[in-house]
Protein backbone atom coordinates (compact mmCIF):
# COMPACT_ATOMS: atom_id res chain seq x y z
CA UNK A 1 0.00 0.00 0.00
CA UNK A 2 1.08 3.55 -0.76
CA UNK A 3 -1.13 6.38 0.49
CA UNK A 4 -0.31 10.05 1.05
CA UNK A 5 -2.20 12.59 3.17
CA UNK A 6 -1.88 16.36 3.55
CA UNK A 7 -3.55 17.98 6.55
CA UNK A 8 -3.91 21.77 6.35
CA UNK A 9 -5.22 24.24 8.90
CA UNK A 10 -4.25 26.81 11.48
CA UNK A 11 -2.27 26.38 14.67
CA UNK A 12 -4.43 25.00 17.45
CA UNK A 13 -6.83 23.13 15.15
CA UNK A 14 -5.21 19.75 15.75
CA UNK A 15 -3.45 18.93 12.48
CA UNK A 16 -0.52 17.41 14.36
CA UNK A 17 -2.96 15.33 16.45
CA UNK A 18 -4.37 13.84 13.22
CA UNK A 19 -0.88 12.92 12.00
CA UNK A 20 -0.30 11.09 15.27
CA UNK A 21 -3.64 9.27 15.02
CA UNK A 22 -2.86 8.11 11.48
CA UNK A 23 0.67 7.10 12.50
CA UNK A 24 -0.76 5.03 15.37
CA UNK A 25 -3.22 3.38 12.97
CA UNK A 26 -0.30 2.51 10.69
CA UNK A 27 1.77 1.16 13.56
CA UNK A 28 -1.14 -0.96 14.79
CA UNK A 29 -1.43 -2.48 11.29
CA UNK A 30 2.35 -2.85 10.90
CA UNK A 31 2.34 -0.39 7.98
CA UNK A 32 5.39 1.77 7.42
CA UNK A 33 4.80 5.50 7.74
CA UNK A 34 6.69 8.76 7.48
CA UNK A 35 5.36 12.11 8.55
CA UNK A 36 6.24 15.75 8.84
CA UNK A 37 4.81 18.36 11.13
CA UNK A 38 5.18 21.94 9.98
CA UNK A 39 4.70 23.81 13.22
CA UNK A 40 5.80 27.19 11.84
CA UNK A 41 3.48 29.83 13.20
CA UNK A 42 1.20 27.28 14.79
CA UNK A 43 1.63 28.71 18.27
CA UNK A 44 0.30 32.04 17.01
CA UNK A 45 -2.60 30.67 14.97
CA UNK A 46 -0.67 30.69 11.71
CA UNK A 47 -0.76 28.24 8.85
CA UNK A 48 0.05 24.60 9.57
CA UNK A 49 0.44 21.81 7.05
CA UNK A 50 1.40 18.25 7.84
CA UNK A 51 2.24 15.33 5.59
CA UNK A 52 1.97 11.62 6.29
CA UNK A 53 2.95 8.86 3.91
CA UNK A 54 1.81 5.31 4.49
CA UNK A 55 3.74 2.49 2.83
CA UNK A 56 7.18 2.09 1.37
CA UNK A 57 8.54 5.63 1.06
CA UNK A 58 12.02 7.01 1.72
CA UNK A 59 11.15 10.71 2.07
CA UNK A 60 8.33 12.23 4.15
CA UNK A 61 7.74 15.21 1.84
CA UNK A 62 4.78 14.98 -0.52
CA UNK A 63 5.43 16.32 -4.00
CA UNK A 64 2.98 18.36 -6.04
CA UNK A 65 0.04 16.32 -7.41
CA UNK A 66 0.86 13.24 -5.31
CA UNK A 67 -1.47 13.28 -2.28
CA UNK A 68 -4.36 10.84 -2.21
CA UNK A 69 -6.19 12.87 0.43
CA UNK A 70 -6.24 16.48 1.58
CA UNK A 71 -7.95 17.19 4.89
CA UNK A 72 -8.64 20.92 5.07
CA UNK A 73 -9.45 22.01 8.60
CA UNK A 74 -10.01 25.50 7.20
CA UNK A 75 -11.05 26.47 3.65
CA UNK A 76 -8.28 28.96 2.83
CA UNK A 77 -5.60 26.58 4.04
CA UNK A 78 -7.14 23.79 1.94
CA UNK A 79 -6.92 26.03 -1.12
CA UNK A 80 -3.33 26.97 -0.25
CA UNK A 81 -2.38 23.26 -0.19
CA UNK A 82 -4.50 22.04 -3.09
CA UNK A 83 -1.46 21.71 -5.37
CA UNK A 84 -0.47 18.56 -3.47
CA UNK A 85 -3.68 16.70 -4.34
CA UNK A 86 -3.39 14.33 -7.27
CA UNK A 87 -5.98 13.99 -9.99
CA UNK A 88 -8.63 11.66 -8.62
CA UNK A 89 -7.63 12.44 -5.04
CA UNK A 90 -10.15 13.34 -2.36
CA UNK A 91 -10.45 16.64 -0.54
CA UNK A 92 -12.33 16.66 2.76
CA UNK A 93 -12.71 20.32 3.60
CA UNK A 94 -14.32 22.42 6.29
CA UNK A 95 -15.90 25.09 4.10
CA UNK A 96 -19.08 26.95 3.29
CA UNK A 97 -21.20 26.24 0.20
CA UNK A 98 -19.28 28.68 -1.99
CA UNK A 99 -15.97 26.81 -1.67
CA UNK A 100 -14.40 27.23 -5.15
CA UNK A 101 -12.58 23.89 -5.30
CA UNK A 102 -15.91 22.19 -5.96
CA UNK A 103 -15.71 23.68 -9.46
CA UNK A 104 -12.26 22.18 -10.03
CA UNK A 105 -12.37 18.79 -8.32
CA UNK A 106 -15.30 16.42 -8.48
CA UNK A 107 -14.18 14.52 -5.38
CA UNK A 108 -14.72 17.15 -2.71
CA UNK A 109 -16.34 16.22 0.59
CA UNK A 110 -17.31 19.66 1.85
CA UNK A 111 -18.96 20.33 5.17
CA UNK A 112 -19.30 23.55 7.15
CA UNK A 113 -17.91 22.11 10.37
CA UNK A 114 -17.59 25.57 11.93
CA UNK A 115 -21.37 26.03 11.57
CA UNK A 116 -22.02 22.57 13.01
CA UNK A 117 -19.81 23.34 16.01
CA UNK A 118 -21.53 26.71 16.53
CA UNK A 119 -24.90 24.93 16.39
CA UNK A 120 -23.72 22.66 19.21
CA UNK A 121 -23.34 19.46 17.18
CA UNK A 122 -19.87 19.00 18.68
CA UNK A 123 -17.32 21.09 20.64
CA UNK A 124 -15.11 23.21 18.38
CA UNK A 125 -12.03 21.50 19.88
CA UNK A 126 -13.15 18.34 18.06
CA UNK A 127 -13.19 19.88 14.58
CA UNK A 128 -10.08 17.93 13.56
CA UNK A 129 -11.56 14.59 14.59
CA UNK A 130 -14.87 15.47 12.93
CA UNK A 131 -13.07 16.18 9.64
CA UNK A 132 -11.12 12.93 9.98
CA UNK A 133 -14.46 11.14 10.15
CA UNK A 134 -15.67 13.00 7.04
CA UNK A 135 -12.48 12.03 5.19
CA UNK A 136 -12.60 8.38 6.26
CA UNK A 137 -16.22 7.98 5.16
CA UNK A 138 -15.95 9.80 1.84
CA UNK A 139 -12.64 8.39 0.56
CA UNK A 140 -13.28 4.88 -0.72
CA UNK A 141 -9.51 4.25 -0.63
CA UNK A 142 -9.00 5.42 2.95
CA UNK A 143 -6.59 2.87 4.43
CA UNK A 144 -8.14 2.51 7.90
CA UNK A 145 -11.50 1.45 9.24
CA UNK A 146 -13.56 3.42 11.70
CA UNK A 147 -12.54 0.86 14.35
CA UNK A 148 -8.85 1.43 13.54
CA UNK A 149 -9.33 5.17 14.08
CA UNK A 150 -11.20 4.64 17.35
CA UNK A 151 -8.42 2.42 18.67
CA UNK A 152 -5.75 4.98 17.80
CA UNK A 153 -7.75 7.82 19.37
CA UNK A 154 -8.06 5.77 22.55
CA UNK A 155 -4.30 5.14 22.52
CA UNK A 156 -3.65 8.88 22.13
CA UNK A 157 -5.57 9.91 25.23
CA UNK A 158 -7.94 7.51 26.97
CA UNK A 159 -9.35 10.31 29.17
CA UNK A 160 -10.99 12.13 26.28
CA UNK A 161 -11.34 9.18 23.90
CA UNK A 162 -15.09 8.74 24.41
CA UNK A 163 -15.82 12.35 23.43
CA UNK A 164 -13.43 12.22 20.44
CA UNK A 165 -14.91 8.93 19.25
CA UNK A 166 -18.42 10.39 19.43
CA UNK A 167 -17.27 13.35 17.31
CA UNK A 168 -15.47 11.02 14.87
CA UNK A 169 -18.67 9.03 14.43
CA UNK A 170 -20.65 12.22 13.71
CA UNK A 171 -18.15 13.18 11.02
CA UNK A 172 -18.22 9.66 9.63
CA UNK A 173 -22.00 9.82 9.38
CA UNK A 174 -21.76 13.01 7.33
CA UNK A 175 -21.86 11.46 3.85
CA UNK A 176 -21.44 13.81 0.92
CA UNK A 177 -23.61 13.45 -2.19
Amino acid sequence: MRYQVVIAGFGGQGAVFLVKVLALCAGNKNIECLGTENHGMSQRGGAVSCFIKLGDFSNPVIDTYQADLLIGLEADEALRNMQYLKSGGIMAVNAEDDFPAADVYTDVARVDAFAKAKAGDFPIQGLNVYMLGVAARNDKNFPFTLEDLKEAITQMNAKVAAQNIEILEKGYANVME
